[in-house]
């Protein structure tokens, strides 16, 4: 077939330039051949080894090496801590429920919630007949008293003359004390229903009716609830008004039952207040615990504990919702730094080193905080290297290298 194509005839030999020329032909052929296939050169090893990785591992350069610090996960010194969910509440041994002791209308009133009482300030004022007929009793029994003294001093005279025995003197005395006696009862029930010592002294100097009684506050502190209004029928025993010293709060959640044989009467802890919005820097609130339930609650199966703490400043405020963390005996776990926990799906997780420059981002179940140290229940063993500081930029990384 060769030979059709020939541009020679058959047995005669070519030239050898041409031959020559041929050669070089075919060798530019080649040579344009292979540069074709260079156009697109083989990605490095590197590269394609990063397109093969598991989307939860990295790989990074030995130049970013030096950001990251790699340890073994060893066992610390920690002390256990358990966290529970509270609310702030108030001191109830600083809580007074403030009511009439009489029946009558409430004519006025003088506080109203948030304000700062002192001891003894007026917070309403009730007129009511039995306060009139009160009065009046205070001013007989007066009476009664200021004529029992003139009896005695008269019999004095008379026995100085000679006129009557020292056992008229003595009833006379008698008298005197049980007058006395009775005066200091109608006014010690005049105080209760709000009177004042002034007001007690003009009524018996001058006979002045007052007209209406104070709802006076037992103890210092704030109002936080009033329940009346001017108008309102108050009878004794409703609570009108309740005052409140702040200064120190409580701090009350609820323990599961399964907890609650770890924790007693005086341990530590300390209390969360998000609404505080308090940072690394600021002192923590801490506190002890003076209350551990007797009992377990059958609806939520918890068990009631309760701690104080100062709140001079009036930044705790009831009802709030806290968190209590409640520090426990020290003992030798498995944990790791605070720092090299990466959150990620809702999960806490850790970068394992695979490799040299090499990670995996791992999946790990750790307690609570403490002392900037986290105690691994479940995930990691002793001795596995992890990345120990710079696991968010490493995350950053491999999911930008995800994004690739």
């Amino acid at each position: 077939m060769s030979s059709q194509y020939s541009i020679f005839p058959a047995g005669r030999h070519r030239p050898a330039s041409l031959v020559l020329a041929l050669a070089i032909a075919g060798l530019t052929s080649l040579t344009l051949t292979a540069c074709g296939n260079d156009e697109k050169p083989a990605a490095p090893m590197v590269e394609q080894a990063k397109s093969e990785l598991d989307p939860l591992e990295v790989m990074i350069s030995p130049e970013m090496a030096s950001n990251f610090k790699i340890a073994a996960v060893t066992q610390t010194e920690l002390a256990s801590v358990q966290e529970i969910a509270g609310r702030i509440e108030a001191n109830e041994r600083k809580v007074t429920r403030i009511g009439a002791v009489v029946t009558g209308r409430v004519t006025e009133v003088l506080a109203e919630v948030g304000d700062h009482v002192k001891s003894g300030q007026a917070l309403a004022r009730v007129a009511s007949p039995e306060l009139t007929s009160a009065q009046l009793a205070y001013m007989r029994a007066s009476a009664t008293a200021t004529l029992a003294e003139r009896s005695v001093e008269r019999a004095r005279q008379l026995i100085a003359a000679d006129v009557i025995g020292s056992a008229e003197l003595q009833r006379r005395e008698s008298e005197v004390q049980i007058a006395r006696a009775e005066l200091r009862a109608a006014g010690d029930q005049l105080k209760l229903m709000g009177l004042s010592g002034d007001a007690l002294t003009r009524l018996r100097g001058q006979g002045s009716v007052a007209p209406a009684a104070a709802i006076a506050a037992s103890s210092a502190g704030i109002v936080i609830e009033r329940q009346v209004s001017q108008g309102q029928v108050a009878q004794p025993g409703d609570p009108l008004f309740t005052v409140a010293d702040l200064s120190s709060v409580w701090v009350v959640g609820a323990l599961p039952e399964q907890m609650a044989r770890s924790v007693q009467v005086g341990q530590g802890v300390q209390v969360d207040v998000p609404a505080l919005g308090l940072t690394v820097e600021d002192p923590p609130i801490a506190g002890k615990i003076i209350y551990v339930g007797d009992t377990v609650s059958a609806q939520t199966r918890t068990v009631a504990i309760r701690t104080q703490v100062d709140n001079k400043d009036l930044a705790l405020k009831p009802q709030m919702l806290a968190s209590m963390r409640i520090q426990g005996a020290m003992e030798k776990v498995l944990a790791i730094p605070a720092v090299a926990v990466v959150r990620e799906n809702d999960r806490d997780h850790v970068y394992v080193k695979k490799a040299e420059n090499h990670y995996r981002l791992t999946p790990v179940d750790l307690g609570v905080t403490s002392g900037g140290q986290r105690p691994v229940l479940k995930g990691l063993s002793e001795g596995t290297e992890i990345v120990v500081e710079g696991a968010f930029h490493l995350n950053n990384e491999r999911k930008r290298a995800e994004l690739e």
